[in-house]
Parts: C-alpha cells; sequence; structure tokens
C-alpha cells in the first residue's frame, strides 16, 4: 500500500485469487464518468438537434417524440439516465458512486485473507494493516483536495474539502475496521445500527427553522451540519453530496460489499458457483424491495445518501456484480471485458488523470481534430469523446501491460 508515485508504488501484479469480474466492473463503472457521459450525452445532442426536441433545464431530461427510431430512443434513454435525480429518486448515475464503494467492499475479504492466516499463526500485524488504512485514508482525502482545485489557491472560503476520493476513503476505512474487528452477525448488527441510526437522527433530530424530519435540500439535518461544521466551500450552497453526516451510512455501502465478497470467497459445499450467482440475484432483488418500503417514510436520495439508497443502490449493485461474475469468472467469457480490466486497475490514477490533472478533451482535439471537423457539427461532441476514450484506453492498455498499478 505504498502511495509514493514511483516505481515503489506503481508496481507489478501478483498472481493471486483476485476476481477478474471485479476489476472490469470497476472499470465499466469508471468509464462512465471519465468519458462514457461525454459520449452518449454527444450522440442524444446530435438526436436532439435533428428532431428538434426538448431539454428540461432542471433534470436535464430530453422528451421523445414519435418521430425516433428505436435506436434514437434508446440513445437518448441512456443519455437522460446519465444524470443525477435533482433530489429525491434514483437514476443510474446515481448508482455509479454506491458502485464502485461497494466494489471496493467486495475486495476486502480477498485483500486482508493474507492478514487473517497470519493472525492464525500468532503473527498479528494490526498496527501495520491500521497504519496502512490511516494513510490511505488520508491520501484519498488530499487527493480529493488537488481534484477540487487546492493549487489554484483561490483562498479557504473556495476550497472545497469533501470530495468523492474523500468519501471512497472515509467509507471504506470504517467499513475495514468493522470488518477486521467483529465477526459476520456483529459486522449485520453494525450494518443495521448505522442505518436505523441514521434514519433516527434524520428524522428526529429538529432542525432551526425547519424542524424535525424535514428531507428538503436545506432543511435536512445533514445539511444543517455542513452548514455548521464542513470546512471551505460547499458544493452546492447550502449543503454538499459528499457532506459529513451523509458519509456515515456510506459505510453500509461499503459492508454490503464485504456481505458479498465474503460469501463469493466462502467455500461451502452447499453453494456451487451457480447457486451462488442465484442467491446474489434474489439478495439484489429483495435490497431493491427493502429500499422501495423504506422509500416510504424516508426518500431515495443519494444527496443525503439515506437509509433507502443504500438498501436500493445495493440491490442494484448486487445484479450487476452478479452478472459479471457468472459472465467472467463462471463462464470464463472474459475476452470482450479486457478494456474495462485496464480501466478498472488504474481505477483511481484514471479518475484523479479525467477530473483535472490531464486534459483529454484537448489532446483528442489535437491529435483527431482533423478528423471530427469533417463530420456533421451535431455530431462532433460524440467523436471528440470517443476520441478521449481511444486515448484513455490507449495509455491504460499500456499500463497494464506493463503491470504498472497505482496503488493507494
Amino acid at each position: 500500500m505504498n502511495t509514493e508515485v514511483d516505481q515503489k508504488t506503481i508496481i507489478p501484479a501478483v498472481k493471486s485469487q483476485r476476481l477478474i469480474s471485479l476489476d472490469a466492473l470497476r472499470g465499466f463503472d469508471m468509464f462512465w464518468i471519465v468519458s462514457g457521459e461525454g459520449i452518449f450525452h454527444g450522440l442524444a445532442n446530435g438526436i436532439k438537434e435533428k428532431h428538434s426536441l426538448i431539454q428540461n433545464q432542471t433534470d436535464w431530461q430530453i422528451a421523445t417524440n414519435e418521430n425516433l427510431s428505436v435506436f434514437e430512443r434508446g440513445l437518448v434513454g441512456i443519455s437522460n439516465q446519465l444524470h443525477h435525480s435533482p433530489w429525491n429518486g434514483f437514476t443510474f448515475y446515481d448508482l455509479i458512486f454506491p458502485l464502485f464503494i461497494f466494489i471496493s467492499g467486495v475486495s476486502m475479504p480477498y485483500s486482508y485473507q493474507k492478514y487473517f492466516d497470519n493472525k492464525k499463526n500468532g503473527n498479528d500485524a494490526s498496527r501495520a494493516i491500521y497504519f496502512a488504512l490511516i494513510k490511505r485514508t488520508l491520501i484519498l482525502i488530499l487527493l480529493g483536495i488537488i481534484v477540487n482545485g487546492l493549487f489554484k489557491w483561490n483562498g479557504y472560503e473556495h476550497t472545497r474539502f469533501a470530495s468523492v476520493l474523500a468519501r471512497i476513503g472515509l467509507s471504506t476505512f470504517f467499513a475495514a475496521l468493522i470488518y477486521l474487528n467483529f465477526s459476520l452477525p456483529k459486522q449485520i448488527i453494525w450494518f443495521f445500527s448505522i442505518l436505523i441510526g441514521y434514519h433516527v437522527l434524520m428524522t428526529f433530530v429538529p432542525v432551526p427553522n425547519f424542524g424535525a424530519g424535514n428531507f428538503t435540500p436545506e432543511g435536512n439535518l445533514s445539511a444543517y451540519i455542513d452548514r455548521l461544521w464542513l470546512p471551505g466551500k460547499l458544493h452546492r450552497m447550502v449543503y454538499d453530496p459528499e457532506g459529513l453526516l451523509s458519509t456515515i451510512p456510506s459505510i453500509c455501502s461499503a459492508m454490503l460489499g464485504i456481505f458479498v465478497g465474503t460469501f463469493i470467497k466462502s467455500a461451502s459445499p452447499r453453494f456451487t458457483a451457480n447457486k451462488k450467482v442465484l442467491s446474489l440475484l434474489i439478495a439484489g432483488v429483495i435490497g431493491i424491495l427493502i429500499g422501495l418500503a423504506w422509500n416510504s417514510i424516508f426518500p431515495i436520495n443519494k444527496t443525503m445518501w439515506s437509509s433507502s439508497f443504500v438498501f436500493f443502490a445495493g440491490g442494484w449493485s448486487i445484479i450487476i456484480f452478479a452478472v459479471f461474475y457468472y459472465i467472467i469468472d463462471v463462464k470464463a467469457f472474459n475476452k470482450w471485458s479486457l478494456p474495462f480490466v485496464w480501466m478498472g486497475t488504474n481505477s483511481i490514477l484514471i479518475y484523479v488523470f479525467a477530473h483535472g490533472l490531464f486534459n483529454f478533451e484537448s489532446t483528442a482535439q489535437f491529435i483527431f481534430g482533423g478528423i471530427i471537423r469533417f463530420l456533421p457539427l451535431t455530431w462532433q461532441q460524440a467523436a471528440l469523446w470517443t476520441s478521449v476514450l481511444a486515448i484513455q484506453l490507449f495509455l491504460l492498455k499500456f499500463l497494464y501491460d506493463k503491470k504498472w498499478f497505482l496503488k493507494i
């Protein structure tokens, strides 16, 4: 877990029980936020211009009509799913973040197997493990602030300290502490205690001028705590989507992954690989149904990371993982997934590059701009982002072939 970017940190992979499907799913998840959304928004914008469609400026949804082909409707539908819900509700784009945290949880039973083996043999490396966890978390928090523009030096009040990377670091840190120190039954108790406790806090602790149980953007308890105690700039003026209190239930998104990883890794003769996949699909549907039921009293909401959101997003995460696991690891049909594996094995690196460290759009324009300009104007955005993806995959394949992976 060395984190300096040199030959000590960009290191060759070693043989392990690593799930190929997990790397592929991580890459699939990352694809949408580093180039995929640009491609599909570009295609949808081309269709919008062609058919003079109307786009809602509140939720960014493009309305379709009877003049569109089935294929065009599909492309617009995908684009519409690649926007966050304005507040309550759920889109595919709302799934990307909790899915990444879930994936981090799935990997933990594999990552910490050596630790448990050594502990059984009397070689307790707890201090080293905890030090590595703390270091990883602090580095992710710092990287998040850098991605937010730390080195623009805009001043304390204009610097955003909360971030996606910080939430990944904090949620997986506390989930790992629970996993390393408690048995599975006690982990389950922790899981439900956090979600129920969070619901109780959000429902019954009053917010000045708004009262208790107010789930509006400015009136909910999480937003109020952000305004009181979150340093620097809030991303949405009156709240931050990666704020303080709402980070607590995100621990449970990682814990859902831990439960799945523990189940997949188990060697019980009762469960063949096919039975494990079927069990995961059933568990995913149950999670979705619990989320929908909880939604009636605590809305599915990504920004608040509501308890219903954890179950609903978690259910979908389990289902998607089960599909990837079955196709790639169980059936060994995996060649198609290689581009996702390239991206998934260097996910933090490509995220940081795509969100400020490297301007892929300018590079794509420089390399492919001469070709792109011959296309109709309405399709140039999609072509540009397809070029961005090509450059990203070229670089990621190079790193993968060299077995250089940034480990944090």
